[in-house]
């Protein structure tokens, strides 16, 4: 989504931090890209103004321009101004009311109300362990309420029961009755859209909330349609009232101008992205995490939290005493590669690591990216049990009919073998005899620094990282910040500095592809 507006800004501030000292002219002329760049991500005129102009009332200060290392200051001031525009902070679904507490779902057709109602639903019940009930008021869309009602049926959520010939409203009163009735916790209701904002639509909109009290009304919009869903959202919260926003398809190749206008424009928190198709696909907005990706600085905190919803931790622990062992197989290579795909693939993580999101083209040039890791399990998967516990056994014939089965090549295997072959040297080195081994040591030193204990060896297994106290991820946070880990440029543990390359391309391994999340070790070097 912020790709073309991080390699701008990217390009523009690290102009500035190259410099020894900055005159006022430096900084006007980087403030002019920086307001082109912005504008041509679609972020709103107005938006923008006030942006660049609180960011020279600060940069230009004497404290600025005369400091040890002036173009990191402009870079934190553009950090925190973007923040600010953004939300100073994540605001989550209110659920403090009295059950059923009512959220009322709004938008425009097709900006994905009724996927994004199914994904909260999921959310509520699978994170917060909360009944929801879930309506869909939309009678004029053919076959909406029995969307409504599949979707509900595929995520295990409590539907309305459908009755034909009643109003959007008399629809909502049943709704709330019938969530008393079931000892329902939440009701979400899906209302009707338009292709575009009419008066009939609104006063239905006004009806539905006199009628069932929402505690929430949450606009949904597509975060592709740009400079129209900052009008959308002003005239939503002008008759209805909104009291948050849901941005869809966040992992579009749009250019986010609206996710950066739209909290500024109606002063209403943005509190869920939709990033995927998926109903586990929905995450909370985070304004300093999205503002750190956008000046490629990482988070690091949200890829801890994707590794702890998508690792499984039996796996891990398993895999961390075979570590320990130094054995490692075909097997163990193709969990690894699934694990990857399940948090995003390469690109995915990139995103998420500090400096590292420049990297990414060259890693597609290198031909690292997502299909490789398919095309890679295909062969693992055409093997037979015996040659994947015993790559040894793969001679020529049996090369020959694995390359058929998964419709590659020989060289492909051979790389893959050579691939192994790296790794598995690797887990020897790490699980060595000595003091537990290199790798027991590095994440002994790790979770002490973190803070998070119990790590104690591999034997034991990596920590269950969906019991890490929130507040822990944020230190977290804050000691990479520290640590020099926050700052384009900075590098990360087992990074060596950045740009430095990637393991497998010969050079530093990523966190979680050798050394940061369990049982994703790290991709060989050349040899």
């Amino acid at each position: 989504m912020f790709e073309n507006l991080q390699d701008r800004l990217g390009s523009i501030l690290n102009g500035l931090t190259g410099r020894g000292a900055l005159t006022e002219a430096d900084v006007s002329a980087a403030l002019r890209e920086v307001r082109r760049a912005l504008l041509e991500a679609d972020v709103a005129l107005d938006v923008v103004r006030s942006f660049t102009d609180r960011v020279r009332e600060k940069a230009v200060g004497a404290a600025v321009l005369k400091s040890i290392k002036p173009g990191q200051m402009v870079v934190k001031i553009v950090h925190d101004e973007l923040v600010e525009m953004l939300g100073t902070e994540g605001v989550s679904i209110d659920l403090h009311a009295a059950a059923p507490v009512v959220i009322m779902m709004v938008g425009l057709q097709g900006s994905g109300k009724t996927t994004t109602t199914a994904k909260i639903a999921h959310r509520l019940s699978t994170r917060d362990k909360k009944k929801v009930l879930m309506a869909s008021l939309d009678t004029r869309r053919p076959a909406a309420q029995e969307q409504l009602r599949q979707l509900g049926a595929q995520a295990n959520i409590d539907t309305l029961p459908i009755i034909s010939g009643q109003s959007p409203t008399d629809i909502a009163t049943r709704a709330v009755q019938a969530a008393k009735l079931g000892g329902h916790d939440v009701v979400i209701l899906d209302t009707a859209g338009r292709t575009h904002i009419d008066e009939p639509l609104m006063l239905e909109m006004a009806d539905i909330k006199k009628k069932s009290n929402p505690h929430e009304i949450l606009l949904v919009a597509d975060s592709l349609t740009g400079q129209d869903a900052v009008n959308l959202a002003r005239n939503f919260d002008e008759r209805v009232g909104i009291t948050g926003l849901v941005l869809t398809r966040m992992d579009g190749d749009g250019r986010g101008g609206a996710a950066l206008s739209m909290r500024a424009v109606t002063g209403k928190p943005i509190k869920l992205i939709g990033v995927g198709e998926k109903m586990s696909e929905l995450e909370e907005f985070h304004p300093r995490r999205i503002a750190d990706r956008i000046l490629g600085m990482g988070d690091i905190v949200s890829l801890v939290e994707r590794a702890a919803e998508n690792i499984d931790a039996e796996k891990a622990a398993a895999m961390a005493e075979k570590m320990a062992k130094g054995k490692f197989d075909l097997n163990d290579l193709a969990d690894q590669l699934a694990q990857m795909k399940k948090m995003g693939g390469m690109g995915g993580i990139m995103g998420l690591m500090p400096g590292m999101a420049g990297m990414k083209d060259k890693m597609a040039a290198a031909g690292l990216d997502d299909r490789l890791f398919g095309r890679q399990i295909a062969i693992i998967q055409s093997m037979t049990r015996a040659e994947r516990a015993n790559p040894d056994l793969l001679k020529h014939s049996r090369k020959k009919r694995i390359a058929a089965g998964s419709g590659t090549d020989a060289a492909a295997i051979n790389k893959l073998l050579k691939m192994h072959r790296g790794m598995a040297d690797m887990m020897k080195a790490m699980g060595g005899k000595g003091k537990g081994g290199i790798m027991k040591q590095m994440m002994g030193g790790l979770a002490g620094k973190m803070g998070l204990g119990g790590m104690g060896g591999m034997g034991g297994g990596m920590p269950d990282l969906s019991n890490i106290d929130p507040r822990q991820l944020e230190a977290l946070q804050k000691q990479a910040e520290a640590a020099g880990l926050g700052k384009p440029g900075g590098g990360m543990p087992g990074l060596g500095g950045l740009p430095g390359g990637l393991s497998g391309l010969g050079g530093a391994k990523l966190p979680g592809l050798g050394g940061g999340f369990p049982g994703l070790p790290g991709l060989p070097k050349k040899k």
